[in-house]
């Protein structure tokens, strides 16, 4: 795991990518004391690791399917859609197993991020490591690896000298072909050392989600209860068309036992 050192950062952001809906702003002075984080996201290698010495079975194998991307769904499709993004279907078999559905494996992507697991199965894995998950302060700081105010963990500009820096929707959304996620240590990483904390897969945290910055202000853990969980860092099917929130200040939730195709997690833990 990745020492962080804690201290003062600019939590948020309010320029002009902003989303004021999603409480990204305005922008506090967070302080936190240091804290472990792991570099990269959990791959299917662990997961299947923790599942074989546990024989845990996530929320996705016991309530029988998950949301795919449309473009990857061809067998086991059901009539369960989201209104406001018609391309996630319902997929019977969907599982961290079989991340497409029936027919799906993950015999070649051991070292990508596990993904169709929900918040609680997240937490069930971090107890077992020895580890928890990050509060929403902890991963920013981290993922920003000791830059203040940029959008990106490298800078202001989201493909310096043309160069792509990290597993977001590339061409026309939803119709361009998507090549999914990426091993977790793909691109360069951060200052501190952390891999794709932009894009690939949105990542699980410890706090319950609110929009107003005050249980910030006085509580870097934010709000005490709640009905989603914040995720952060975006996936590869964020694309600055409808969904701008791989920026580092940008923020999302779901409910905590919500499992899709483009949602994994990493492990943080106390020095």
């Amino acid at each position: 795991m990745i020492r962080i050192p804690g201290g003062t950062f600019s939590m948020g952001g309010d320029d002009l990518d902003a989303n004021p809906e999603d409480g990204e702003g305005p922008v506090r002075q967070v302080t936190l004391d240091p804290f472990l984080i792991d570099p990269a996201c959990v791959t299917n290698a662990q997961f299947a690791t923790f599942v074989k010495e546990t024989g845990y079975v996530t929320e996705a194998e016991r309530i029988g399917w998950s949301f795919v991307f449309r473009q990857f769904a061809s067998r086991g499709v059901m009539d369960a859609s989201v209104p406001q993004a018609p391309w996630w279907v319902g997929v019977e078999g969907a599982t961290w197993r079989s991340p497409e559905g029936p027919g799906s494996s993950i015999g070649d992507r051991q070292n990508h991020p596990v993904v169709h697991v929900s918040w609680h199965d997240a937490t069930a894995y971090a107890h077992w490591a020895g580890k928890r998950l990050p509060t929403e302060a902890e991963w920013e700081m981290a993922a920003r690896g000791g830059l203040e105010r940029t959008r990106y963990p490298w800078g202001d500009e989201l493909a310096p000298k043309g160069r792509q820096r990290c597993n977001i929707w590339q061409g026309p959304f939803p119709t361009a072909p998507s090549g999914g996620t990426m091993p977790v240590k793909s691109f360069q990483p951060n200052g501190y050392g952390l891999y794709n904390v932009a894009g690939n897969v949105w990542e699980w945290t410890a706090d319950w989600w609110d929009t107003r910055w005050e249980p910030y202000a006085e509580n870097p853990t934010g709000p005490a209860e709640g009905t989603m969980k914040v995720i952060r860092g975006g996936s590869y099917m964020c694309h600055d068309s409808y969904c701008n929130r791989y920026r580092l200040a940008a923020r999302t939730a779901n409910t905590p036992d919500s499992a899709t195709g483009h949602t994994g997690f990493r492990c943080a833990a106390i020095v």
